[in-house]
């Protein structure tokens, strides 16, 4: 290739954003937030897990190089010789290796228990119904991991293969994303429809489950797609319409509390001010009267129980 070597691009796309930019323009970089980096002149541009998203934009990347080519407009040799330091001061390549961001994790499934049973124990005593715990087992995006026996929720991309995974403890409260996870495929509970245009986001996977438990108790005539966002950022929400343009409608069920709130109107204000999203109806649904969905379905079901007690002293009297 003329002016750089296939060597010489191979080893710049090896470049992550979030390294390229601490060696060579700190400056850019603003004070991290839940792990995310923003920077000073692409105040939308979120890095992140070693990707890099563009929400104004409406679009992201990996590596340095396809920042310096899709947003600066650089040249491709131009950026190539940028990121590799024949152009950029101080020089990228005259850094100590030892000084340099690791690559990212691999990411890696945990291996599955032979004989599971702690994880259905765990969800069912979240009150999850048994009918919702089998769509996720025949969708492949929820199983009981070998070592430590964890509840494993999978996150899938668009072509069926895992990309995220999160575990949660089924006996304590253990809480972790497996190395090398990708949040922009956060957990999600598909619609009984794979048209449907409806898509529910939630905080946790739990959260997401009992929503779909109280539908399935209350007879809701209701299909929507259900995403867990991991949290409260925006990532994962935004990559899922970006890959489902058929989405219309998007119900923000994040958690009754400052921060879910907060977060639920930013979310609604992003996707009101970007030109490829703001066709999307969002509304604004938080849990009544409790912290999250998981607190209502067992309020539900508690109350449930209350309401039968009776009803069986009255049976034991005339029997």
């Amino acid at each position: 290739m003329p002016g750089v070597s296939e060597e010489q691009v191979k080893l710049a796309r090896e470049v992550d954003l979030l390294t390229y930019l601490q060696a060579n323009e700190p400056y850019e970089l603003l004070p991290p937030k839940n792990g995310e980096y923003r920077t000073a002149t692409h105040s939308s541009l979120v890095i992140s897990n070693g990707q890099w998203y563009w929400h104004r934009g409406g679009f992201g990347g990996a590596s340095a190089l396809d920042y310096l080519i899709k947003i600066r407009g650089i040249g491709f040799i131009d950026a190539v010789e940028t990121v590799l330091g024949s152009k950029a001061s101080p020089t990228f390549l005259s850094l100590p290796v030892e000084k340099m961001k690791p690559p990212r994790p691999s990411f890696a499934l945990p291996e599955v228990a032979a004989f599971p049973s702690n994880y259905v124990s765990y969800l069912q005593r979240r009150g999850i119904s048994p009918e919702v715990i089998n769509r996720c087992l025949e969708t492949g995006i929820l199983y009981e991991s070998r070592k430590y026996q964890n509840a494993v929720f999978v996150g899938k991309d668009e072509y069926g293969a895992a990309r995220f995974a999160c575990l949660r403890g089924t006996r304590d409260n253990f809480k972790a994303d497996v190395p090398g996870s990708d949040k922009r495929y956060s957990f999600t509970l598909p619609a009984i429809s794979p048209d449907s245009r409806h898509l529910a986001v939630f905080e946790s996977p739990a959260d997401a489950l009992s929503h779909a438990t109280l539908q399935q108790r209350g007879g809701w005539a209701w299909d929507s797609h259900r995403l867990s966002l991991g949290g409260t950022s925006s990532l994962a929400l935004i990559s899922f319409l970006e890959r489902n343009p058929r989405i219309t409608r998007v119900i923000l069920h994040l958690d009754n509390d400052l921060a879910g709130l907060t977060a639920a109107k930013k979310i609604k204000e992003r996707l009101a001010g970007g030109d490829r999203l703001k066709r999307i109806r969002v509304t604004i649904n938080p849990p009544r009267g409790a912290k999250d969905y998981n607190d209502v379905l067992l309020r539900v079901i508690r109350q449930e129980k209350e309401q039968q007690q009776p009803n069986r002293r009255k049976a034991d009297i005339l029997f």
